[in-house]
């Protein structure tokens, strides 16, 4: 099915923003957990390596998303940005501990 963002914008954004969304979890977890592998600071598991890059990886989408929603709105700042990022980095050591 072909969708045009000029002709039917209430279908492309959102399927936009979830595509944005799965690319930058799935992308970030990867490269997280080979992070991690690379450099253990911690002497944890394969299976708990991988949750917490899955962790990582979906917050990583989820203020990729919020952080461009803000710019599609026109409401985005060069301050903005690292107060999203601060947001998720504080909810991810949060869930850490």
């Amino acid at each position: 099915m072909r969708v045009s963002p000029l002709t039917a914008p209430a279908q492309a954004v959102p399927v936009f923003f979830i595509s944005i969304f799965l690319a930058v979890s799935t992308l970030g977890a990867l490269l997280l957990y080979a992070m991690w592998r690379v450099i253990p600071i911690h002497a944890w598991d394969r299976g708990k390596l991988l949750s917490i890059s899955l962790r990582q990886g979906f917050l990583l989408g989820c203020a990729v998303d919020v952080i461009l929603i803000f710019h599609l709105l026109n409401l985005l700042n060069w301050w903005i940005t690292p107060m999203i990022l601060g947001v998720f980095i504080f909810i991810e050591l949060a869930l850490d501990h």
